[in-house]
């Protein structure tokens, strides 16, 4: 970066909790958080660009989720703030898993009914549970045009997620966006998990980590070596003036 190297990051974690990973890095580049629906500034955490639900759509997610018994992770903005609201008697084992992982996040916000549950601008959900509990929810808006819809097993645990975004919010979007305010001439990205597939399609090069979901590896431009191994710190070493 300090060599002009015009790098940053994009994740479906918050600013918040991309921080451990990222401490070091020093970005001159907004970043790309919540896959795509938001592109902050990586210093103050300022919103450059937010993608949000519209009243019709939070409303058509609110009744799904009561006709297939489901309660989600509800991600809003309330006066400029990022809130997650959950129900807490609703809380299951994976759902408690996340908050075990989010404990002292202030975004947290457990709540006893669903009265004020999808308050605000609404922007993220997260269902998750077993397979067999998300798949009837999944099919109702994997191919609904008004929505992005990410389902899959969590890395760490026998869980599954289901994210619903609006759908604007993709990786690739926010990234052509970034492209064409720094006069980018071509875009090289890298991965390991579904929720990169957007990018991957948009990019000039693009390489999966070595652990990476196969799905990744098929349309990948190359394979590297794991994160665990460095592979992607080794390859813009390598390659990134060439």
């Amino acid at each position: 970066v300090k060599e002009g190297l015009n790098f940053t990051y994009a994740t479906a974690r918050s600013l918040v909790s991309a921080a451990p990973p990222t401490e070091g890095l020093v970005l001159k580049m907004p970043v790309i958080v919540y896959n795509g629906a938001f592109i902050v500034d990586s210093n103050d955490g300022k919103i450059l660009m937010a993608e949000t639900f519209t009243t019709e759509q939070v409303e058509k997610v609110r009744m799904e989720a009561w006709n297939h018994n489901l309660s989600p992770f509800v991600y809003a903005l309330m006066n400029n703030r990022q809130n997650v609201s959950y129900i807490i008697n609703r809380v299951n084992s994976g759902m408690q898993n996340y908050l075990n992982d989010k404990a002292g996040d202030d975004r947290m916000k457990p709540l006893s009914d669903e009265k004020n549950l999808y308050n605000g601008d609404v922007y993220y959900f997260t269902f998750i549970g077993t397979q067999e509990e998300l798949t009837g929810m999944y099919n109702v808006f994997k191919d609904n045009a008004d929505y992005i819809c990410n389902f899959a097993k969590d890395i760490y645990y026998d869980d599954f997620w289901l994210e619903i975004m609006p759908k604007g919010a993709t990786k690739a979007n926010a990234i052509l966006k970034l492209k064409k305010q720094y006069d980018c001439d071509r875009v090289v990205c890298f991965g390991d998990a579904i929720n990169d597939i957007s990018m991957f399609r948009i990019a000039d090069e693009c390489y999966a980590v070595e652990n990476a979901v196969d799905e990744l590896k098929k349309i990948a431009t190359g394979v590297i070596s794991s994160n665990e191994e460095n592979g992607v710190a080794i390859w813009l070493k390598n390659n990134w003036k060439s």
